[in-house]
This record gives C-alpha cells, structure tokens and sequence, in this order.
C-alpha cells in the first residue's frame, strides 16, 4: 500500500489549503481514509476520517468547524480543505488506512511521505 500526500505549503495566518491524498497502487474509494499531523514535540494526533462503509466522517475537536475531508471518487483521492489556519497547525501531514471501511483505526494502518504545512507571517 502506497500513499502519497500532497499540497503542503507555506501559508499565513487564517488562509487556506488544500490536501490530497492519492495512492497508484490501492484503490482509496474502496477503504475508510484519514488524515493525521506530527509535529515537533507533539506526537501524532488523529485529524479527520471519512468511511467508505457509509461516507461517514469525523474530525478532531481542534480542526472541526475548520478542516473537511472529502473523497473525489473515481479521482482515487482523498482531500483535506483546511481553512482559517493557524501557527498551531503547523505540522506534517499524513493520510493513512488500514484498509478497512471503518475509521476506527485508521492511525495503526498505512502511510506514505507526509506533506508540510506551515502556517506563519
């Protein structure tokens, strides 16, 4: 399982950016895909989740009402829209799956190369 995530960048206080998460080897549509960040000294925290079991998704308190996780079936991504972001997202960012179609855990499955976003003036 290989994934790949991207769109990472330098970004100011407030703004916006748009992940993606895309795999040449798995097929995303068919498994729960989620979205996790590790930053220096903070560890990994989970993010955002979106099952492939109903299209359910979830989000942690500190990016919901911020972040959205959607799924460009057909496209076989996964992207992540963040919006009014802050110094404190910066971080780098991962998608994962464990291949399943739930999203409980998601953060014990597969990952690729993280993206970095840093969020600074």
């Amino acid at each position: 399982v290989q994934l790949q995530a991207s769109g990472g960048g330098l970004v100011q206080p407030g703004g916006s950016l748009t992940l993606s998460c895309a795999s040449t080897t798995t097929t995303l549509d068919y498994y729960a895909v989620g979205w996790f960040r590790e930053a220096p000294g903070k560890g990994r925290e989970g993010l955002s989740c979106i099952s492939s079991a109903d299209g359910s998704t979830s989000y942690a308190d500190s990016v919901k009402g911020r972040f959205t996780i959607s799924r460009a079936y057909g496209e076989n991504t996964v992207d992540l829209q963040m919006n009014s972001l802050t110094p404190e997202d910066t971080a780098v960012y991962y998608c994962a799956t464990d291949l399943t179609v739930s999203c409980n855990n998601y953060l014990r499955g597969f990952f690729g190369p993280g993206t970095l976003v840093t969020v600074s003036s």
